[in-house]
């Protein structure tokens, strides 16, 4: 099941504390692009599959990651996309989106991107533990 455009979007504002429903889709389209970018794939065939249309195109046209990311740097990177974020906002950000993506996907879809991305990501996703 999709989970609707505004659903997403106003959890992701609610779990970020963003101020405005566009802060929260700019940190969404920002993340998301990024993610995209990391997977290949049935796993990102899925994933797209079960985010609302808006953020799917996104997943499926990624900006191009010349190699993966770690978790750190893929913060880093998020804050260099984000007008006026700093490594500490930009972890909010990431957090947020993507937790509300392990959410909205489930956990079996959510140990199958963990496993196609470097060690440390499964905070991001609010999974403490890599499966």
């Amino acid at each position: 099941m999709v989970m609707r455009q505004e659903a997403f979007l106003d959890t992701v504002q609610e779990r970020g504390k963003y101020a405005t429903l566009q802060e929260a889709d700019q940190a969404a389209r920002v993340v998301l692009a990024l993610l995209g970018a990391h997977l290949v794939g049935q796993v990102r065939a899925e994933l797209a599959a079960r985010l609302p249309e808006a953020f799917a195109l996104i997943l499926l046209n990624p900006l191009q990651a010349a190699e993966p990311l770690s978790a750190e740097r893929f913060v880093r990177a998020t804050a260099a996309w984000i007008e006026g974020a700093t490594e500490q906002t930009a972890l909010w950000d990431v957090s947020a989106v993507l937790s509300v993506t392990a959410d909205a996907v489930g956990q079996d879809l959510t140990a199958r991107i963990l496993l196609q991305l470097p060690p440390g990501y499964g905070l991001l996703f609010g999974h403490p533990h890599h499966t």
